[in-house]
């Protein structure tokens, strides 16, 4: 069991070194989104997407050592989480006192993480309200009939000048 408690700390210290990585990337993301930037954002996505390869093929690693760990303990792998099981190693208060200080900075990690990538996917959103506001403002001057400029009259301005004056009615049309 010791064997795995190592291997589940050094699986989940490379993960905690990987999303410690990507907050400086999202940040760069952050400011790139800001500048409308798309080949920078191209490079800082592929930048973005490595690190999240490697952090879910370190994932996968944990999930297996979760469910040897399970095996060991007679236990169901869906009930294994990082709480639960640094109050399992009550009898080992070195390892318990590791995990936990792990499980603590992975906490503050992912919580920086998710607060830049919220911020990142406000401005995506803000961005393509703006694309779809501009799309339907460009096809709807397209489809509207002739020159649409008013004077202050509200007459139009494209050379036929109509005179609305008060009791004023033509007959002829």
């Amino acid at each position: 069991m010791a064997s795995l408690v190592d291997e589940l700390i050094s699986v989940l210290q490379s993960e905690e070194d990987i999303y410690r990585k990507l907050i400086p990337v999202s940040e760069r993301k952050t400011k790139i989104l800001i500048r409308r930037d798309l080949k920078a954002l191209q490079e800082v996505t592929e930048e973005e997407q490595e690190l999240l390869d490697q952090a879910a093929v370190l994932g996968h690693k944990r999930e297996i050592v979760i469910q040897n760990m399970s095996t060991v303990l007679n236990r169901d792998p869906k009930d294994m989480d990082l709480v639960g099981l640094i109050e399992l190693l009550s009898k080992q208060p070195e390892e318990k006192k590791r995990l936990s200080i792990l499980h603590d900075s992975l906490v503050q990690v992912m919580k920086r993480l998710v607060d830049v990538n919220e911020k990142n996917k406000d401005l995506i959103e803000n961005s393509l309200e703006m694309i779809e506001f501009n799309m339907n403002f460009i096809q709807s001057t397209r489809m509207s009939p002739g020159n649409n400029n008013y004077d202050k009259n509200a007459a139009s301005a494209n050379g036929m000048n109509v005179n609305y004056s008060a009791g004023s009615f033509d007959a002829k049309q």
